[in-house]
């Protein structure tokens, strides 16, 4: 179901770098593929500095379906992915908790999805103590496709 290209939309969360820095949004676009039928590689592309970057994750299967841990190093290694809400065609909403902060991320397979779409989204982040003051909505135009090798972070290392 999570396969393909997919948009970021919109993120809710009380990280203080995207509050510091909302500004400087960036189109950023996420490839999934499902490996062994399970485990998701997620390559994530979006401009810094001006250049393309890609980041590469590895998401692994925990517990119950549609749980995942993200495996890697730095502030983002053994985070909880738990996916939300899926329309295959339209719209994924995850939640990406570590200790005690959570953020929720609305992706869509275009840059822009329906009101009621995004409607469900602040439902969700509500519904978790999270308000319209941490919500942000990123770029819909501008996308990086690829990166070359030298702009590449690998999530395994």
């Amino acid at each position: 179901q999570l396969s393909g290209k997919w948009f970021l939309v919109g993120m809710a969360s009380h990280c203080s770098y995207l509050a510091e820095h909302s500004h400087q949004l960036e189109p950023t676009t996420v490839t999934v593929t499902v490996l062994d039928g399970q485990s998701l590689a997620i390559s994530t592309f979006r401009k810094l500095d001006r250049m393309c970057w890609e980041i590469r994750q590895h998401y692994i299967p925990i517990q119950a379906p549609g749980r995942f841990l993200l495996k890697g190093e730095g502030d983002w290694a053994g985070v909880d992915v738990v996916v939300g809400e899926v329309d295959p065609s339209s719209f994924a909403i995850l939640y990406y908790q570590k200790g005690r902060s959570i953020s929720v991320k609305l992706y869509g397979r275009s840059s822009r999805v329906s009101d009621a779409v995004v409607d469900k989204f602040e439902q969700r982040i509500r519904a978790v103590g999270l308000s319209e003051d941490v919500t942000y909505y990123f770029p819909t135009y501008g996308f990086c496709d690829s990166a070359d090798e030298f702009h590449v972070l690998d999530g395994e290392l």
